[in-house]
């Protein structure tokens, strides 16, 4: 039997920076706890969204250099509407709950390169009525890592992440390829380049730095027995995609422990509600322009 051990989050900084990505679902399993609150106001638009979300992951050592690593996250989701949309019961599809079991696993395949996995079952739903099959989700990643952040042989440290990832969350019904590219030209100054996420970095002091970003976000959920639209359509699920850019504030009050703000402006969005095959039902005017997120985090 392999003897399983906690390890201190010193020790498995090299391990979790391979999972310090998302898609949609914003997860970074680099973050050993966080609590994030996330608000788009209405505005002159039809529809407003506020995220609450807590999570927490722990790492078990194996053997060797591999490790498995287990969490939760769980997140709150309010939509307000307008009061004057009448194509459907607004009430039906105001409050969404999504739960994700996180469990991922990894191992050094050599000198310059890692592999990680993970799977996250979950649920996704508005949760009107009693849990069944149709609530549930499934996502997962495959990635390989380069990482020469710490590496003292290398001039310009750096990071390159490739892989494969599909979650049920997201809204489209196939595995997407992540690629992420971090690199510290400079002293003061980094960047990465990919997606779901791309950011430039100002590093102000050893606590304190800025980015500019720009990021993916929004959900999918379940509606419980359905949702009718305009009296002969029937709607399955809320689905709403963001893409934002703007600024990040990040302060460290200890090397673990990390305050954050974004304010940002949301350069594409939709809102919508679709059937059981994934077809678009009806369409809500979302106008945005403001995205404001803050939080802090226990991390790496």
């Amino acid at each position: 039997m392999i003897k399983q051990n906690w390890i201190s989050p010193k020790k498995i900084c090299s391990l979790l920076v391979l999972f310090h990505f998302s898609i949609i679902g914003h997860t970074q399993l680099s973050d050993l706890a966080k609590i994030d609150y996330t608000k788009l106001p209405k505005g002159i638009s039809n529809v407003g969204y506020d995220r609450l979300r807590g999570l927490f992951n722990f790492p078990i050592k194996a053997k060797d250099e591999n490790f498995f690593l287990i969490g939760l996250d769980y997140s709150k989701i309010e939509l307000s509407f307008d009061d004057g949309i009448d194509a459907f019961e607004i009430n039906a599809i105001e409050d969404f709950q999504l739960l994700d079991l996180n469990i991922g696993y990894t191992f050094k395949m050599n000198e310059n390169w890692r592999f990680g996995a993970r799977i996250t079952p979950g649920i996704s739903s508005n949760l009107v009525r009693e849990l069944s099959f149709e609530d549930v989700v499934f996502s997962g990643d495959i990635v390989f890592i380069k990482n020469k952040k710490n590496d003292k042989n290398v001039e310009k440290p750096y990071q390159l992440i490739l892989g494969i990832s599909y979650s049920g969350n997201r809204g489209i019904p196939f595995p997407l390829p992540f690629i992420s590219y971090y690199k510290k030209f400079h002293p003061n100054w980094s960047y990465k380049l990919g997606i779901p996420k791309s950011n430039l970095q100002y590093h102000l002091s050893e606590r304190s730095r800025f980015k500019l970003i720009a990021e993916l976000d929004g959900f999918t959920s379940h509606i419980q027995g359905g949702l009718v639209v305009n009296g002969d359509k029937l709607a399955d699920k809320a689905n709403m995609s963001i893409i934002i850019a703007g600024l990040r504030y990040e302060y460290k009050f200890t090397k673990h422990i990390e305050l954050y703000f974004n304010v940002a402006n949301i350069i594409s969005s939709s809102a919508k509600l679709k059937d059981r095959k994934n077809n678009t039902v009806i369409s809500v005017s979302k106008n945005n322009t403001l995205y404001l997120r803050t939080g802090i985090r226990l991390k790496i």
